[in-house]
C-alpha cells in the first residue's frame, strides 16, 4: 500500500519527468533517472541498454513461479507544450503529451509495494521500455539478447485514455490497437525548365493517379477481421518556385489494418500500385517504412486476470470504445506471453493524447499502480 509519503514523493518524481522529455531513441537521460529510482527499491537484478535505453527492474522471489512482466515507456512526443504548471516542459518543441511520464511513476509505485512485501512465488519485472512513439521500441527490447533473462509468461501495461470517467478502466480480449505502418513512397523523374516541361519527366500526374488508388485500398469501416484504413498524410512534388517542372515527389501514407498478417498484405498492394503507375510514367520509385507498429491482441486469460483483479478492488471496468484504430506496440510483448492492455480514464472531458495542453493527472498514480499490484498478487501470491 502507498502511503501518503509515498505519493508526494512520485506525484514530485513524475513531474520532474514531465520537465525534462526525450523523444524516441534519446531516453538516456530519463533511464538513467528511472535506473536510480529502482536502485533504492532493492531489486534482485536491474538490466540497461535493453533495445537502445531500455531499463528492467526483476524482484525475484527466489520460488520456482510465473514471470509477470509491467511495462511502462520511456519516451516524449515532438511537441511544444502548451501548458502553464510549473512542470512545464523545460525542452523546446518536447514533451510528455502521451502520459508516459505517468505510466513510468506507476511502475515505480508498484515497485515500491513489492519491495516492501515481495511476491510468495516467481518473478515480477518493471520493464521501462524505449521508443513507443516510432514503433520501434518493443521490437528492439525483445529482440535484444538481455531480454532473454526476463522473458515474461505473462505482461500488463496500462495507457491512460481520455474520453472515459476518471479511474474507469476499458479492456477487453482480443484486438485493443491496429497494426499501422508508415510507407514513404518517392518518385523520381527529371527537372526541367517549367517553359519546357517536356524535357522533363514529372511526377505530378502520377501522384494525381495514385492518391485515388491508395485512397480505394483502404476505406475504414467496422473494426473487424477485415478492416483496412489507407490515409495519405503529407505530399510533395518539385520545389515551391514557379520556374521548375518538378523532377522528384514523396508521398507519406499510413496503412491500417486489424492484424499483422493483413498489414504485409495492404503494404505490398500499395507497393505495387505504385511500381505500376511509376512505370508507366517513366519514374524510378522506392518506398521506405516508418512507425512501424504491430496489432495489440489482448490474451483472453490475461484478460480475465485483469479483470478479476479490478473487480476485486472495485475499479469500474467495461469494453467501452474498444478496439481503436490507434497503434501501440505493447502487441509485440504478446507474442510470446499472455499479454493484456488497460485503458484508464482521466475523465470525459480530459484534454486528448498529443494534444499540447495534455498533462498526466497525478491522482491516477495509485488507481493503476494498485491495478497492477492486485494482478501481481491474484498471479504470484505474497511472501
Amino acid at each position: 500500500m502507498l502511503t501518503n509519503s509515498d505519493l508526494i514523493e512520485l506525484t514530485a518524481f513524475r513531474r520532474q519527468l514531465h520537465r525534462h522529455p526525450e523523444v524516441s531513441g534519446e531516453e538516456a537521460e530519463t533511464a538513467r533517472a528511472i535506473a536510480a529510482a529502482l536502485d533504492t527499491l532493492a531489486p534482485t537484478k536491474v538490466l540497461t541498454g535493453l533495445g537502445g535505453h531500455g531499463v528492467a527492474a526483476i524482484f525475484d522471489s527466489g520460488i520456482e513461479g510465473p514471470t509477470v512482466l509491467f511495462r511502462a515507456e520511456l519516451d516524449a512526443l515532438p511537441i511544444q507544450e502548451l501548458n502553464d504548471i510549473p512542470w512545464k516542459s523545460e525542452v523546446a518543441g518536447k514533451s510528455h503529451m502521451c502520459g508516459h511520464d505517468g505510466h513510468m511513476t506507476q511502475l515505480l509505485a508498484l515497485g515500491r509495494m513489492i519491495s516492501r512485501e515481495p511476491v510468495g512465488k516467481g518473478r515480477v519485472v518493471l520493464m521501462f521500455q524505449p521508443a513507443e512513439e516510432d514503433g520501434s521500441g518493443a521490437r528492439a527490447v525483445v529482440a535484444d539478447p538481455e531480454y532473454a533473462q526476463i522473458q515474461a509468461d505473462w505482461a500488463f501495461a496500462i495507457h491512460v485514455e481520455p474520453g472515459r470517467p476518471f479511474g474507469h478502466v476499458s479492456t477487453r480480449a482480443g484486438l485493443m490497437n491496429c497494426a499501422s505502418r508508415g510507407l514513404k513512397i518517392q518518385l523520381q523523374g527529371k527537372t526541367a525548365h517549367a517553359a519546357d516541361p517536356e524535357a522533363g519527366i514529372s511526377p505530378a500526374r502520377a501522384v494525381a493517379q495514385l492518391i485515388p488508388v491508395l485512397d480505394d485500398l483502404g476505406q475504414g469501416g467496422p473494426l473487424d477481421d477485415e478492416f483496412r484504413l489507407v490515409t495519405v498524410t503529407h505530399v510533395q512534388i518539385g520545389e515551391p518556385t514557379f520556374g521548375i517542372a518538378p523532377g522528384a515527389a514523396v508521398i507519406f501514407v499510413t496503412l491500417r489494418t486489424s492484424a499483422d498478417p493483413a498489414m504485409e498484405a495492404l503494404d505490398q498492394a500499395a507497393r505495387k500500385f505504385a511500381k505500376t503507375i511509376a512505370n508507366e510514367t517513366g519514374l524510378e520509385v522506392g518506398f521506405t517504412v516508418h512507425d512501424d507498429f504491430a496489432a495489440s491482441i489482448n490474451d483472453k486469460d490475461a484478460t480475465d486476470v485483469a479483470i478479476a483483479a479490478m473487480n476485486a478492488i472495485g475499479v469500474a471496468n467495461n469494453d467501452t470504445d474498444l478496439p481503436m484504430r490507434a497503434s501501440e506496440d505493447f502487441g509485440v510483448f504478446g507474442w510470446h506471453a499472455k499479454a493484456a492492455m488497460l485503458c484508464l480514464g482521466p475523465g470525459e472531458d480530459y484534454a486528448a493524447l498529443h494534444n499540447p495542453d495534455y498533462d498526466f493527472p497525478d491522482d491516477l498514480i495509485p488507481v493503476g499502480s494498485a491495478i497492477f499490484e492486485r494482478i501481481a498478487r491474484d498471479l504470484l501470491g505474497r511472501a
